[in-house]
């Protein structure tokens, strides 16, 4: 799979990705691919498909660096392992504290395929290793948002 977003410059690997111990999303190792939650629906299909990425790292910007920059209306492309492509137009872009990530907001159920993308964000705390906030886009499938290959 792939991701694309034109408005900001990704074009990037998509991999699974899971919960860590704690329950919370853990994103991909690496910094330059992107990760998609796979307990959660497939990009495409009914309810809210979940990637996220890096914001950046020690050696510097990472896919999601401009994530809180995503207009609404901006297009998200993700080509699927079966040879289509979902295309998704953004509803909203947010920040939001860490300790106030809005879980039911990602993750709960939807009655059609919609995208989350999410990052990290606001200031970092060495102190504390990590950012002090979190970017969450919310995306919802185009109305002709499917291209199969001829």
């Amino acid at each position: 799979m792939r991701v694309r977003i034109p408005a900001i410059g990704v074009d990037s690997a998509v991999t699974p990705i899971g919960l860590d111990a704690g329950g919370a999303l853990q994103p991909p190792e690496d910094t330059e691919s992107t990760g998609w939650f796979a307990g959660g629906p497939v990009p495409g299909a009914v309810g809210p498909a979940v990637l996220a990425c890096h914001v950046d790292s020690r050696s510097g910007p990472a896919v999601f660096y401009r994530l809180r920059e995503l207009p609404e209306g901006a297009r998200i492309e993700v080509d699927r392992s079966d040879g289509t492509t979902a295309a998704f137009v953004v509803r909203s872009t947010v920040q939001t504290a860490e300790a106030a990530f809005p879980t039911a907001a990602v993750y709960a159920p939807t009655p059609a395929p919609e995208l989350r993308l999410v990052t990290c964000g606001g200031t970092f705390d060495r102190s504390i290793g990590h950012y002090r906030d979190d970017v969450v886009v919310a995306a919802v499938l185009e109305p002709r948002g499917w291209t199969i290959p001829g």
